[in-house]
């Protein structure tokens, strides 16, 4: 394993983060938590997935081997890589057994609190050398990152969804966020296939700044009779060359997830033109949240 001297100010400190990393940890089995873990077994890592929750275990177990088999009919992975790619691939209902990872990755629900804790369970768990990334899309890295005994070690990792395809993730720098740590982080995401964008700590960082402020104006345009769901995606469609229109995207996303961030950015910038439209309210209160239930603007055959 190759590692790199860390430094704060200028001054050498011994511990080390790892440049190479052969275990990842990964917290939380849900969409984007079995989207990280599929590219990083495919890419040759050892992955531990660790969910409290034994169905959301079982169902991510099903997704990825579901999505390493279309991968194999594709002809994007042989036979012989998806067999190993699968016995790399653990899943677990404790923290505890992340310990032997040199990088963790958090993608547990957008929840502040929720994530605070358990980075603090992780800083506690995780030996001194270890990386914890955050796959947050809008919570402040530097606030994770004080939640434990080493913030210069925290680092956001923003991985789009659906991950098998998306190629960008946003690399998000907390204030004690340091170079090793930054670096290690990059080179990750550079074997994972992906492409790295450097950003501030900041609500909704540069993605959800700007994408979420035009979903709850669609939402709105759809609450005020403007047009049909169907029409208003179908100006962006064509009248903007974007390939999904607005709501469907929030359906894609999450209608929750959607809210989520929508709260986030209005309470952290104290902005009205994030307040969160109330339609997209109801929609979340009903169950309604989109793909992965069955019903958002749009109504799917599977959930």
């Amino acid at each position: 394993m190759l590692w790199s001297k860390m430094s704060v100010g200028g001054v050498s400190r011994s511990e080390r983060v790892p440049t190479m990393i052969e275990t990842l940890g990964v917290v939380g089995a849900g969409t984007m938590g079995r989207g990280i873990a599929q590219v990083a077994v495919a890419r040759g890592l050892a992955v531990v997935v660790s969910d409290p929750v034994a169905a959301a275990r079982e169902s991510g177990h099903a997704s990825i081997t579901k999505g390493l088999d279309r991968w194999v009919e594709k002809g994007q992975l042989s036979a012989d890589e998806r067999a190993a790619a699968g016995e790399r691939l653990t899943f677990t209902d404790t923290l505890d057994a992340l310990r032997d990872a040199e990088f963790v990755i958090e993608a547990a629900p957008e929840d502040t609190d929720l994530k605070a804790r358990i980075f603090a369970d992780l800083d506690r768990i995780c030996p001194p050398t270890v990386i914890l990334a955050s796959n947050t899309s809008s919570i402040s890295i530097t606030r994770l990152g004080a939640a434990t005994r080493r913030p210069a070690q925290v680092i956001g990792m923003h991985f789009f969804n659906p991950v098998p395809l998306m190629a960008l993730i946003e690399v998000v720098r907390g204030l004690e966020t340091d170079d090793a740590t930054h670096g290690a982080t990059v080179a990750l995401a550079e074997r994972l296939g992906k492409t790295p964008v450097t950003v501030r700590d900041a609500p909704g960082f540069v993605a959800n700044r700007v994408l979420m402020p035009l979903i709850n104006e669609a939402v709105f345009a759809l609450q005020e009779g403007l047009a049909s769901v169907t029409d208003i995606d179908t100006v962006f469609k064509l009248g903007m060359n974007h390939p999904m229109g607005p709501l469907a995207l929030a359906d894609l996303i999450g209608l929750d997830v959607t809210l989520d961030i929508l709260e986030v950015l209005h309470r952290e910038l104290g902005e009205d033109k994030y307040r969160p439209c109330a339609l997209l309210r109801q929609y979340v209160a009903a169950g309604w949240l989109g793909r992965k239930t069955g019903r958002g603007f749009y109504t799917y055959d599977e959930a």
